[in-house]
């Protein structure tokens, strides 16, 4: 089994029932859904094509709504224009057709929120733009590194705190539209501050909604407050794509290491996010560093690898998704299981449910273990267990679908609906059966069981057993 999850971002590549079905099979454990571009309705109808293809299939994928968040675009521009070094341009809040002395852009504070001298970036950097005067509806700018230019590509003022509200009306519209599909997670843009994230879990707690959110740390701000994001948020996503422009791409790498080592420490499940396979875009096979990139994210602790324009709009999605799974489960074979698990266990926080967690781990490592079988109400139990990076397999067991789902994007856990039962020796029986059932263990396997005592509380971790399965429990 690979530990290492998955998430894909569909798009018009990957429409179709057939090609998502094959996405699946090829190792694809969460959808993702990118609300920057496409409607409601090619959505929602791709959000239906992934329960089907997974119904069909009798696998279980999740569903993650990525939400536009406070971020800036230009508009609508005629065709292609190309921005010549040395030339100026004017960055307009009016609504206007874009050409090559005048761009609109979508935020009208931008003009109040920079200053002469600061740098705005277009389409992920590639042009470069010196602010030299501003207006109540304009930027005057010097061209410093041009190139071509088209409609709705991303505006960056690193550095630079934007004055838009966290969730705009549009995200808000978003969201209630995801909810409706029953998404499993929303993925929060450009967090700056865990009074981001309480923003979004309060519009979702007015609409009695229980969805994972995921901080996407991709600006400065973002990376200095992280600690307080990850206390507010349900886990994170290294956004690399827009945070490679908002810092210095030297420390891209650098703070990428931190955020997962956080995530990890804290035990909340963490995506690498943009660009890991970038050049399966357009060609069938991945360059050497972006198979080193991929392993690295692995090897640095990463809960999930993600895919963006490489199945969205690529030629290959099928082969991105299978690539990633077979560098994922090449890395696994040389990960240090021991070595984490001692290093895991000095690090981790004097709780009851953390020594069961982490002693959970230990026997499984020392005995050989075939699985780690975690009865879970909340999905807490297994993401502890996850946190400590067991070589064995984790089976969560749970009767809610919602918990099942939101543990598709944690290392290493295998989902398994179960029918509800009443005390703890009904619940551990019903957790094997269903393991035995699936397939994932049989008749003679040794496994480790770990839950909570009373059941369905959440948060009490407290039960540890081996089991030989076919015994008597």
């Amino acid at each position: 089994m690979r530990h290492t999850k998955i998430v894909c971002t569909l798009g018009p590549a990957s429409s179709r029932v057939d090609v998502i079905k094959k996405m699946i099979q090829a190792g694809m454990n969460v959808a993702r859904f990118n609300f920057s571009h496409g409607s409601h309705g090619e959505h929602g109808a791709r959000m239906a094509a992934v329960r089907r293809a997974a119904a069909e299939l009798g696998v279980r994928v999740a569903l993650m709504l990525d939400n536009k968040g406070p971020e800036i675009r230009l508009g609508e521009i005629d065709g292609e224009v190309t921005l010549r070094d040395g030339e100026e341009v004017v960055l307009t809040t009016e609504p206007v057709v874009g050409n090559d002395r005048v761009l609109p852009v979508s935020f009208a504070g931008l003009p109040g929120d920079v200053n002469p001298g600061q740098i705005i970036l277009l389409d992920d950097g590639r042009i470069e733009l010196e602010v030299l005067a501003t207006s109540a509806t304009e930027v005057r700018c010097l061209v410093r590194h041009g190139d071509v230019i088209s409609s709705h590509k991303g505006v960056n003022v690193p550095g630079v705190e934007i004055s838009l509200p966290a969730l705009t009306e549009q995200d808000i519209q978003d969201i209630e539209f995801g909810l409706e599909q029953g998404v499993d997670f929303i993925a929060l843009s450009f967090v700056r501050t865990a009074a981001d994230v309480l923003a979004a879990r309060r519009e979702l707690e007015k609409r009695g909604a229980r969805v994972a959110l995921i901080a996407k740390i991709e600006n400065r701000a973002g990376v200095n407050n992280l600690e307080e994001i990850l206390q507010a948020a349900d886990g994170i996503m290294v956004a690399r794509g827009d945070l490679g422009v908002e810092i210095p791409v030297e420390e891209v790498p650098l703070v990428q290491k931190k955020i997962i080592e956080a995530c990890n420490r804290a035990g909340k499940p963490v995506i690498t996010a943009t660009q890991m396979l970038e050049s399966m875009i357009h060609n069938p096979r991945p360059t050497r560093a972006e198979t080193s990139d991929v392993a690295n994210a692995i090897f640095d602790g990463t809960d999930a690898i993600m895919l963006s324009g490489e199945t969205a709009t690529g030629r290959y999605p099928v082969e991105a998704v299978a690539t990633m799974a077979r560098i994922a489960c090449r890395v696994e074979k040389e990960l240090p299981y021991r070595e984490l698990l001692l290093k895991k266990g000095l690090a981790a926080e004097r709780t009851a449910t953390d020594a069961i967690s982490h002693a959970s781990c230990t026997i499984a490592l020392e005995l050989d273990a075939a699985a780690i079988i975690t009865p879970t109400a909340s999905g807490s139990t297994a993401r502890r267990v996850a946190k400590y990076r067991p070589q064995a397999p984790i089976i969560a067991t749970s009767p809610d679908e919602r918990v099942l789902n939101q543990l598709c994007l944690v290392w290493g856990v295998e989902p398994l609906l179960v029918k509800a039962t009443g005390g703890t020796d009904e619940m551990v029986n019903a957790a094997v059966a269903a393991a035995v059932n699936s397939g994932k263990v049989k008749k003679g396997d040794l496994v480790v069981i770990t839950a909570g005592v009373p059941a369905g509380v959440p948060g009490t971790t407290n039960l540890l057993k081996v089991h030989t399965v076919g015994e008597v429990l």
